[in-house]
């Protein structure tokens, strides 16, 4: 025992000698490599179509695009399609929280009547498999969280959002309506600067900031002086929160995921409106810090569904096969195998298709086919394998033992899975 005491006073005696403080480590030396802590914030800037974006000045947009990527993107489902989806506000948001289309996720427009949460959003993803895990929402519309995050509601497992900053809309004392929605333009100030403040102080696991002035100023005027003003004016709203993610990941040794888009363009000819299929209505753009978006962010023109694929591969989230299976869209950042899965009914055929990325091109995959749709209502699927495939080969025939109207196809990766339905009914 008399040597042990010894060697513990001699540690004792070097621990006072050579004391360690705060300052004498750099951040990245508090985790190892790695191992940094991982998080999210992304903003949804309402109604701005891509070239509102490209042809309009955006400083701060422009230099987070600098550090990782800036592309077009997609709303509105395949169109003409099983998957069309509305142009419209809160039908895009849910887009992006659930990974989903309208098909799934069952949001029609802005009065969000029955969310089907049997398609969980991020927060309740994250929940599910990191309950200690922080959640925060800046948001000037109220129905965000209580409607389409479902917080509190049965069907969502009474989900809670640890910090919200929203409702201020229907404070018509501090925030007095008016016909040109200054209020709706001070109300987004207010939420972003809280955002930054709260981000920079607290740093949440997972952040949600929506601003909702550009769409507001898009229905008055169109496309227009005011218009270009209003994008510039959240351009600094959004700098102020890049500088709050920055400082994080300085001073705190944190990795963070920052990703900016919108819900909707807005139509061809004025900028007035939007809800439709016209290519303009649905032009987005995504913005991301990360320097590791592969090359279907920078190659291909990718969906507002990709976010959330992109959010959970970044948080460690480990989806269950059957969400998986249920997901839209694919990974913004690290490989992907193939991308584009497509079916089509042809001579009795099942024929299936897809785009090989070169990436494993030498590998094999999974085609698993479904004529059930049980996970709408909470159920299972019932897969049966249709064969394993050549990447490479990009096209795969199935002839099913007893032909039906609906199948749901899964193509199964090493990197990433992919799935389609095929109708042959409406």
């Amino acid at each position: 025992m008399k040597p042990r005491k010894h060697l513990l006073a001699v540690i004792l005696a070097c621990t006072l000698c050579f004391p360690v403080t705060a300052g004498s480590l750099s951040p990245d030396d508090l985790y190892p490599q790695g191992k940094k802590p991982r998080k999210v914030v992304f903003i949804i800037v309402d109604g701005l179509s891509a070239d509102m974006i490209e042809n309009n000045p955006t400083p701060h947009l422009d230099a987070i695009a600098k550090s990782g990527g800036y592309t077009r993107a997609y709303v509105g489902g395949k169109k003409g399609g099983y998957s069309e989806t509305p142009t419209i506000s809160a039908v895009g948001y849910n887009s992006l929280l659930t990974g989903t289309w309208v098909n799934k996720h069952n949001v029609w427009g802005n009065s969000i009547k029955a969310p089907n949460y049997h398609y969980p959003t991020i927060y309740r993803l994250l929940k599910d498999h990191h309950p200690d895990k922080k959640t925060a929402i800046f948001s000037t519309w109220l129905d965000n969280r209580t409607k389409l995050i479902g917080e509190g509601l049965p069907e969502t497992g009474h989900i809670k959002v640890d910090y919200a900053y929203d409702g201020f809309e229907l404070d018509t004392v501090n925030f007095p309506h008016d016909a040109d929605k200054q209020y709706i333009r001070n109300i987004d100030e207010k939420v972003a600067l809280e955002a930054a403040r709260y981000i920079a102080k607290e740093g949440p696991d997972l952040s949600w900031v929506y601003l909702e002035y550009t769409d507001d100023v898009g229905h008055k005027y169109g496309d227009s002086p005011q218009l270009t003003e209003a994008i510039a004016f959240e351009d600094r709203l959004i700098g102020n929160i890049w500088e709050a993610i920055k400082d994080r990941g300085k001073n705190n040794g944190e990795e963070w995921l920052f990703i900016i888009t919108t819900d909707h363009g807005r139509t061809e000819e004025t900028g007035h409106h939007h809800g439709g299929q016209s290519e303009r209505e649905r032009s987005t753009w995504i913005i991301t810090n990360s320097p590791d978006t592969n090359d279907y962010f920078r190659e291909e023109t990718p969906a507002i569904v990709d976010i959330l694929t992109t959010m959970t591969d970044f948080l460690g989230i480990n989806l269950t096969k059957e969400q998986a299976y249920e997901m839209d869209g694919v990974s913004l950042t690290g490989n992907l195998s193939a991308i584009h899965l497509e079916g089509e009914i042809r001579e009795g055929q099942l024929v299936i298709r897809w785009k090989n990325t070169g990436k494993n091109s030498n590998g094999s995959a999974s085609l698993w086919i479904s004529g059930t749709n049980n996970y709408r209502t909470g159920g299972k699927d019932s897969y049966r394998l249709m064969g394993k495939v050549r990447i490479k080969d990009e096209i795969f025939k199935y002839t099913p033992d007893r032909p039906g109207t609906f199948y749901k196809i899964v193509l199964e990766t090493p990197e990433n899975t992919l799935n389609t339905w095929v109708k042959t009914t409406n």
